[in-house]
């Protein structure tokens, strides 16, 4: 392909006129072209010998089955990791905000119109006004809010300059993982356990190092532990309340695993996971207050305020402050500013308090409707409740018989919420069972979606 421009001399006796202009294009935007297309390496030009294609591309057939080839390998054999992290986001898809998606909050269960104020003052013209860069650790004003929260409501031994602020307990459990592991590490993961957590091991192609340790009514069963992998580097716990089957880790449990931990300078990460919703008594207190030299205090506002806004907190040991904004940096920089600074003074001014007083009781109600209308509408041979006092979910345990995976996809299909509880075991332990969420739904919709899962459930 190669472009040629002559000049003929012109006849006197006609008279001179502009070329008609077939494709209807200003001569600007063909030069525009022509000059990108050089820019990009497609054109190449020579003097006294025009514009032609660039060598580099003149054997396009080639070219062309070199791409061919490339795609067609990368859609018949992905990538190990793509494939994983293609799974975890098909497992992890929000459900619809229907009953019993875990942590929906409707209704008298929103913030008050506190947190709507407070936002309109502060990001106006206040402190989360736009602005650049900001520290990786979080905003001092939260930070401090933040310790002064923790020591106040769950014992907790810190400081603001060991607060480093998240983007929940997600991102918190990444940022141990990356810090604390190195490949042949060992883990203490309780059986079962979050599946976010157990998906960020797998992810790490290192399953092995993952050791499943089984919990009972105190917890998880740290002499088991021992005798599995004694040396084991961090072990990840839910003490105040175990995810998902809801039981408190008992104090002599606790003494155990600090113990172990100071005896094998290993590490303890803490999900302080439902904590604040106790419907009776007090919340227990942290196990960090234990050892604070030794575990990692992870909390988060997603579940008690809304999820949407995306910030929790790590409470690190001192000294390891700046290893943790490291690797912060390197997956988000910073939180965003603007709520930081609303939530801070959300704590500060006594609205959180008052917010978990309130939800607390809503919270119980719901649940103990959900309790009433499960006992009456399915039978106890095919499903029945696990025991618990505080949290925002429920354990429905099934019959052996039943697939709770399937039994989950069928209730979504008839537009009702659950997850399957099977995916949170290991595979010698796994057991059938679904996680109701509670939620400030209406009475109409629990009692409609409990007649949705009785039918399911009874027919399978």
């Amino acid at each position: 392909m190669k472009f040629m421009f002559t000049r003929e001399p012109l006849r006197r006796d006609i008279s001179i006129t502009r070329p008609k202009n077939y494709m209807g294009i200003a001569r600007g935007t063909v030069i525009g072209a022509f000059e990108q297309l050089h820019a990009e390496g497609v054109l190449e030009t020579k003097p006294a010998s025009g514009t032609c294609v660039a060598r580099s591309l003149a054997d396009s057939s080639h070219s062309r089955s070199v791409r061919e080839s490339a795609f067609s390998d990368l859609n018949s054999i992905p990538p190990a990791r793509a494939t994983t992290f293609a799974k975890v986001y098909d497992e992890f898809s929000p459900l619809p905000q229907v009953p019993f998606a875990v942590s929906v909050p409707q209704g008298l269960a929103l913030p008050e119109d506190a947190w709507r104020k407070l936002g309109n003052r502060i990001r106006a013209r206040g402190p989360g006004a736009p602005s650049g860069y900001d520290d990786p650790q979080g905003t001092s004003a939260l930070r401090e809010a933040v310790a002064e929260y923790v020591r106040r409501s769950r014992s907790v031994r810190c400081e603001p300059e060991q607060v480093i602020i998240t983007s929940g307990i997600q991102q918190a459990l990444y940022l141990c993982c990356q810090l604390f592991l190195e490949k042949g590490d060992q883990v203490w993961v309780e059986d079962p356990a979050y599946r976010g957590l157990t998906a960020i091991l797998e992810s790490a192609g290192d399953e092995s190092s993952m050791v499943r340790v089984p919990v009972d009514a105190e917890g998880i069963q740290v002499e088991t532990g021992i005798r599995l992998a004694p040396d084991a580097r961090v072990a990840f716990v839910t003490p105040s309340h175990q995810y998902p089957l809801g039981m408190p880790m008992s104090m002599s449990r606790r003494n155990a695993l600090v113990r172990w931990a100071n005896d094998h300078h290993s590490w303890i990460v803490e999900d302080d996971y439902d904590s604040e919703l106790r419907y009776a008594g007090h919340p227990f207190p942290s196990l960090q207050g234990l050892a604070p030299s030794r575990v990692i205090y992870l909390g988060t506002f997603s579940k008690i305020l809304f999820p949407s806004l995306r910030l929790g907190y790590a409470i690190v040991p001192k000294g390891l402050e700046t290893a943790f904004c490291g690797a912060r940096i390197l997956m988000d920089r910073h939180p965003p500013s603007a709520d930081q600074h609303v939530l801070a003074a959300f704590i500060r001014e006594g609205h959180l308090d008052r917010h978990i007083r309130r939800i607390r009781g809503i919270y119980a109600e719901r649940r103990d409707q959900l309790v009433e209308m499960i006992q009456r509408h399915i039978p106890a041979t095919r499903g029945w409740l696990q025991p618990g006092d505080q949290g925002m979910h429920m354990v429905l345990w099934l019959s052996e018989d039943i697939d709770d995976r399937k039994t989950a996809t069928a209730a979504l299909a008839a537009g009702v919420a659950v997850r399957p509880v099977s995916s949170t075991f290991s595979i010698a332990r796994k057991r059938p069972g679904l996680i109701l969420g509670l939620g400030d739904f209406s009475l109409a919709d629990m009692e409609s979606a409990v007649h949705v899962l009785a039918r399911i459930i009874t027919s399978v």
